[in-house]
């Protein structure tokens, strides 16, 4: 592997994530990234753990989300183990995985491996891509040849997920800021239709939507919307 080229690979994507507008825009980047730039990778993948089990994200082919969908049927797979052993503190070789060969058994993920052999998967890598308070994403690679991963190519992998990790958390604060910014501007709305229509001064306007958020469980930015469509206070 030519490292020299691949780091100045790395510079440019390092420089395109940090322009994407949006976490979706940085996660797609990231898949697209990891096919066009890591040998053997032929999709590849981001998936997170929800409620209801794992959730496909930038998916690069259908058959990522499909594999991640399997993962939860069956509730086995390296993607939901990775999420599930987080503990903050992983050194860097336990942040990764890698399935050599589907054409054989592995003891770890028995009925995974057999489906997704089935589907065409020859080999796997992953790697943990973990944010402060945020769900635990795996950046999950994918290739129909078997043997297509190596030791290179998890420290390739490693290099990748490590300034996907750094992208994706901008990504997170910048889309928190906004969200932030958008709320405010959304409750300081409904303030000014509430002490129109009350004539009531602005601690008292905003005191109204804090105790109808709090009698009826309903986030603040909620009332405030419902205020905003409604021009009033929504009914008890």
């Amino acid at each position: 592997m030519d490292w020299q080229r691949f780091a100045e690979q790395m510079g440019v994507m390092a420089q395109d994530l940090r322009e994407q507008p949006s976490v979706d825009a940085t996660l797609g980047r990231v898949t697209g990234a990891a096919v066009e730039l890591l040998e053997g990778c032929e999709a590849a993948g981001v998936v997170v753990l929800g409620g209801q089990g794992p959730v496909s994200l930038a998916p690069s082919q259908p058959l990522v989300a499909e594999l991640d969908e399997l993962q939860g049927k069956l509730d086995q797979g390296p993607c939901l183990d990775a999420a599930r052993r987080v503990t903050g503190k992983q050194t860097a070789g336990e942040r990764a995985f890698r399935i050599a060969d589907f054409t054989q058994a592995d003891p770890r993920w028995p009925d995974f491996v057999t489906e997704a052999r089935k589907r065409g998967v020859g080999s796997m890598m992953g790697f943990l891509l973990p944010a402060e308070h945020e769900d635990f994403g795996v950046l999950c690679l994918y290739s129909r040849r078997p043997g297509a991963f190596t030791e290179e190519s998890e420290r390739a992998g490693a290099l990748l997920a490590f300034h996907a990790e750094v992208a994706l958390s901008a990504a997170r604060t910048h889309a928190q800021m906004e969200q932030a910014l958008a709320t405010r501007h959304e409750i300081g709305q409904a303030m000014g239709i509430l002490m129109a229509r009350h004539r009531i001064p602005e601690n008292e306007a905003f005191n109204a939507l804090r105790r109808h958020s709090q009698n009826h469980n309903v986030k603040l930015r909620e009332v405030a919307r419902l205020v905003c469509e409604q021009g009033a206070l929504p009914r008890s």
